[in-house]
């Protein structure tokens, strides 16, 4: 372990998501690397198989994983499965939102519904979380939060209207938090992961549109290690934006440039697809 990567010993580190996907190889990770974890999700059968992989891989006796039922759209919910985490293993020095939900489809056909049910787990649920343990950040004058994003946070992609629009939420929220949070020397993180082999992208593709399949069919499709990697590696870095691979390194950085330029090449697309229907 690099003196680095010690940086994680002893640290509390609160995942939501984290019983699947990349939120889980995160905690995998960060287990390995001496952090107490506590991993929070909807699903009680996934999260304590999640716990018992994580806890498989722990590096000292002294660490402590603990799963809790929590669904975060509920703030109610979500509050109490924190101070439970924080009773048991104490104020986290680390908070990761990494639970999502993303529902394509074509914007007239998406439901009220469907917007409000993706905001609120996308965006408030992140929301809830940081408002959560960010007094005990400040009192310790010391914290990390990591808001998982999305290419699709940086560019609108055809057939995510609702997913899009949450997941630019969270790089507003992030970008606005930054400059505030310094002072207490809090650091924030905003990643933005390329499509990756988890079962959230399993259940999109099932639905996609078939525009949207076409514009994405050639971007390389990451594991959830790889990116949980990245998104360590650019927490010890102390990175703001964490932008694994040079798509999306490109895009984080020219995505204002560049942004006509892939629209008109998405608008070819979706054009020889209805011309050939």
């Amino acid at each position: 372990m690099s003196k680095s990567q010690a940086k994680f010993v002893g640290q509390h580190a609160v995942i939501t998501g984290g019983s699947s996907g990349i939120g889980k190889a995160i905690a995998k990770l960060l287990a390995q690397q001496g952090a107490n974890i506590s991993i929070i999700a909807r699903d009680s059968a996934k999260l304590e198989t999640a716990k018992q992989e994580i806890s498989s891989l722990v590096i000292n006796p002294q660490q402590r994983i603990l799963a809790v039922t929590a669904d975060v759209s509920k703030q109610e919910a979500l509050e109490f499965a924190l101070k439970k985490a924080i009773a048991d293993l104490g104020h986290p020095q680390i908070l990761i939102t990494s639970a999502g939900i993303a529902v394509p489809g074509y914007f007239p056909e998406l439901s009220i519904e469907t917007f409000h049910q993706t905001m609120a787990v996308n965006y408030f649920g992140s929301l809830y979380a940081i408002k959560a343990v960010l007094p005990g950040m400040i009192a310790a004058k010391q914290g990390h939060v990591v808001l998982i994003s999305s290419g699709a946070g940086l560019i609108g992609l055809y057939g995510y209207t609702a997913y899009s629009s949450s997941k630019f939420a969270l790089r507003g929220l992030a970008e606005s938090l930054r400059g505030e949070l310094k002072p207490h020397h809090i650091k924030v993180s905003i990643v933005y992961p390329p499509d990756t082999d988890t079962p959230q992208l399993a259940a999109e593709n099932k639905i996609k549109p078939p525009e949207t399949k076409l514009m994405t069919e050639t971007a390389q499709l990451w594991s959830a290690n790889a990116i949980a990697q990245e998104i360590i590696r650019g927490m010890i870095q102390e990175k703001f934006a964490i932008a694994p691979g040079w798509e999306m390194a490109i895009l984080n950085k020219l995505h204002s440039i560049i942004g006509g330029l892939l629209n008109w090449y998405f608008d070819k697309i979706v054009d020889k697809y209805r011309n050939k229907k």
